[in-house]
């Protein structure tokens, strides 16, 4: 598995804050997904999509504090208890970052067939400037940034098993990120994005 610079300031986006460091070695990373495809509650989630439903093609699981609900593709989660892992992977994160976050997105990634369509984080309830901190458990999946007016500034980077990336600054306000599918052999991934929402009204 590669080994990332910690907290490496990665590509040139204008107004993006994008940074890539190792959160652990590859045999805590294999820990916490074994961990943590056990104990999640994973649901298919169905979202919104140009007037139709569709069903997403992941498994899903929003995760947080009791108040921490969030309205996204225009269905509302409120979201499940957090499980002692993901508990414990947010006091890690405080620790290493010191930001702190009141729920997470939890997605499974089952094979290369499951993917994430070009979307931004924006949501009202993340507040103007979010500070989004993303780890990576299990197989390798290509990331992709694009801007939303500048063709020509675009990003790819592969996610080992055990990274974290964090997107910050005017990143969802300028930039769409996805995780598309891919035809090469791909075993499991999980996914988490850890956010702050802030309480409605």
């Amino acid at each position: 598995m590669a080994t990332l610079a910690p907290h490496r300031q990665v590509g040139d986006l204008a107004g993006a804050k994008i940074s890539l460091t190792q959160f652990c070695d590859a045999a805590q990373a294999q820990h916490w997904f074994d961990r943590l495809h056990a104990e999640i509650p994973w649901e298919r989630h169905r979202l919104r999509l140009f007037g139709r439903e569709i069903e997403a093609p992941r498994l899903s699981c929003w995760i947080g504090d009791a108040h921490a609900r969030y309205i996204y593709s225009g269905t509302l989660f409120t979201p499940h208890a957090w499980t002692l892992g993901l508990h414990e992977l947010r006091d890690l994160l405080f620790a290493q970052c010191g930001k702190s976050y009141n729920s997470v997105l939890c997605n499974l990634y089952r094979d290369g067939h499951d993917s994430m369509g070009w979307h931004s984080d924006d949501e009202p309830e993340l507040g103007d400037a979010p500070v989004i901190a993303s780890l990576s458990f299990g197989a390798v999946r290509r990331f992709q940034l694009r801007h939303r007016h500048d063709p020509d500034r675009r990003l790819a980077l592969d996610l080992p098993s055990g990274s974290l990336l964090v997107m910050a600054g005017r990143t969802q306000q300028n930039y769409r990120h996805a995780l598309p599918k891919t035809a090469r052999q791909a075993g499991a991934r999980i996914n988490l994005t850890f956010r702050w929402v802030y309480p409605a009204g």
